[in-house]
């Protein structure tokens, strides 16, 4: 069965949707996509936090991980950049098996959850480690449930990522993100007509004006401090010049053409959890060689050169803090790291 554009765009929005929560005996299922999702308890240990360094979606999840501190909580299992119709798969490892789980495919999680499971197989995925089951694919719920309801957990001096106060700001500034940015990207991209790219394209950088004007007077998004709106798209603008632009055809302007966006997203891989979690190589080759009705011949592109991201960026002059009251994270595990992922900025 070939793997086609579409697949790679339309995320199945049918996601595992259980939640795993600080008090399950509080849990109300209205707070999931579908109504009826079940909580599990949050406990040390006892998840593995399935991810790829080539998803955008995967990688906020990675960055909360790392801001929080959970590295000790809350194993990491990589996936590699490339992925067939049926899963993505621990190509990364030893024998493409995961060390943890013992499984070679995601997809043999959730069919030990679902035995006739045909939803997405998607990337980040919670899986428990005693019954190698997937316990959730919902990736909105399980971002922001890593900053606040396994905040037991976190450590002394992680930062408040979802403040109670700054939220209503904080979910209209990403709902303002997502549709036109993070989604508008591969709806640019894999248009099946030149009236759509031209719709999406005009959304996606009438959106990008928006922010451009926005990030002149203040240094993030929201507040004076990084948040899960940050996250959010800092996992499109790194990826937006090394594949978005070339493949997907977002070209009226790069990243690095928009000097606040440009200034923003230095100032961001520059900081401890956001560089130190990309990875440019599986980044490349996962868009241009698994999106093949895009990129038949599979020619993954020789730049740009990542070496412009460690330049200064002039940003706190604008005032403000990357961790609030917080401080940063000390460098990550080494099982944590791969060849690629960018840690000369902390070095």
């Amino acid at each position: 069965m070939a793997f086609t554009a579409e697949d790679e765009f339309r995320r199945d929005a049918n996601y595992i949707d259980d939640r795993v929560v600080a008090d399950p005996d509080a849990f109300d299922p209205a707070t999931t996509a579908s109504g009826r999702g079940l909580p599990w308890p949050v406990e040390p240990g006892r998840y593995r936090l399935v991810g790829a360094r080539a998803c955008p979606f995967a990688h906020r999840a990675i960055i909360v991980r790392r801001l929080t501190g959970l590295e000790d909580a809350l194993s990491l299992g990589l996936c590699g950049p490339t992925h067939d119709w049926k899963s993505w798969t621990f190509d990364l490892y030893e024998d493409s098996i995961d060390p943890v789980l013992g499984v070679g495919r995601l997809r043999d999680c959730f069919l030990r959850r679902f035995p006739e499971y045909d939803k997405g197989i998607t990337v980040p995925t919670l899986v428990d480690i005693g019954t190698k089951q997937a316990v959730t694919n919902d990736f909105t719920s399980l971002v922001a449930d890593l900053a606040t309801e396994w905040r037991s957990l976190h450590w002394a001096g992680a930062p408040d990522l979802y403040p109670e106060p700054l939220r209503p700001q904080i979910d209209a500034m990403i709902d303002r993100i997502a549709g036109p940015i993070n989604f508008g990207v591969y709806a640019c991209g894999l248009a099946d007509d030149q009236d759509a790219h031209e719709r999406a394209a005009a959304e996606l950088f009438g959106a990008l004006d928006e922010l451009e004007a926005h990030l002149a007077e203040q240094r993030y998004l929201v507040d004076d401090r990084i948040t899960l709106a940050d996250v959010n798209l800092y996992a499109t603008l790194i990826r937006f010049d090394w594949a978005y632009h070339g493949l997907f055809k977002c070209n009226r302007a790069k990243i690095a053409e928009m000097p606040n966006l440009w200034g923003y997203l230095r100032d961001l891989f520059q900081t401890p959890g956001f560089g130190d979690t990309t990875n440019f190589p599986q980044i490349m080759e996962h868009y241009y060689t698994v999106i093949t009705e895009l990129n038949p011949n599979r020619i993954v592109p020789v730049g740009p050169d990542p070496a412009a991201l460690y330049t200064p960026h002039g940003r706190e002059t604008l005032g403000g803090s990357p961790f609030g009251d917080g401080v940063a994270p000390s460098a990550p595990p080494p099982e944590d790291v791969l060849p690629g992922d960018e840690r000369g900025a902390f070095a």
